[in-house]
């Protein structure tokens, strides 16, 4: 595998995550957005994942200070991509943002620089053509908390080259992940095939006003012995991606529910700015929430 140099465009929640990963298992890290406001909250986002890492895997602090000093930001694109051998997209989960990012990053990448998109729900061959180099683009998609949920789904497209399907999934493996490769384009790949469906039931419940946020989480919780109901991993995610997913399911299908999903989304969430875990409220409130309270599954 040849990658060096890596650049991480989109520096929100997984984005953040993908960018320390990477540094933290000794690559050099160019972190990318589109202005410096969102730079510096993801440097704030980056510094308390240092926690995480010596909480969860017992790093020391000389490892999680010297992944940050492999990493650095930019909201010029060209020179965050300078040195790039693999650009790794994770911005939001919109197409005509995500095309339109394509089309420029094509004309400032170096022609060696293979680019891999970390979309949930949409395919890379919906993008092959604005990237300009069909042939050096795939996906591959992290899940949150990356450090601990170490899945990396390489899914090619009928155009991505065999060599570069091979280097990403050792890319993969070489930042601590498990690589799951996909040889056929699937929406949602193997993850979000799984987990969509599952909360999107759970939206409809709540839209439909059948019971409220807990009522739902513990039914799953108690019924299935799971540790997190459909909502809490919604706070995980983060809600706008979330509503991003149901939105363009809305407009492309004109699915009234999926419709009456979104609108809820947006005027109880997103517009109060309960975006998730991230922020500290979404259909909880962090650090404390609710369904992590001994007698949340007690009757």
């Amino acid at each position: 595998m040849r990658f060096k140099n890596i650049t991480v465009a989109g520096s929100g929640v997984l984005g953040s995550q993908i960018a320390y990963q990477t540094a933290f298992k000794g690559f050099e890290v160019s972190v990318y957005d589109i202005n410096d406001d969102a730079l510096n909250t993801a440097k704030e986002r980056i510094l308390k994942l240092k926690e995480n890492y010596k909480a969860d895997l017992n790093a020391t602090d000389e490892d999680v200070d010297s992944a940050f000093e492999r990493m650095s930001f930019n909201s010029d694109l060209s020179k965050a991509v300078e040195k790039a051998d693999l650009v790794i997209e994770a911005i939001p989960e919109v197409v005509n943002i995500k095309t339109d990012f394509y089309e420029k990053l094509g004309k400032v990448a170096p022609e060696k620089t293979i680019f891999a998109t970390n979309s949930s729900t949409l395919l890379p061959s919906q993008f092959a053509e604005a990237t300009g180099r069909p042939e050096k683009f795939l996906a591959l998609h992290f899940a949150n908390e990356i450090w601990k949920n170490n899945t990396a789904e390489v899914m090619k497209h009928p155009g991505t080259d065999e060599s570069v399907f091979t280097d990403v999934i050792e890319f993969a493996k070489a930042i601590g992940m498990v690589a799951l490769p996909l040889h056929k384009e699937q929406p949602g790949y193997i993850l979000n095939s799984l987990l969509v469906p599952f909360l999107d039931a759970a939206q409809t419940l709540l839209a439909r006003e059948i019971a409220d946020v807990e009522t739902i989480d513990k039914t799953w919780m108690i019924g299935t012995g799971a540790p997190l109901g459909p909502f809490a991993i919604l706070d995980v995610v983060g809600i706008t991606t979330a509503y991003n997913i149901v939105a363009a399911k809305a407009q492309a299908t004109g699915n009234p529910e999926a419709q009456k999903v979104a609108d809820l989304m947006k005027r109880e969430y997103i517009d109060q700015g309960k975006l998730g875990r991230a922020t500290g409220e979404g259909f909880y409130k962090y650090p404390n929430p609710s369904f992590a309270q001994p007698d949340f599954l007690k009757g």
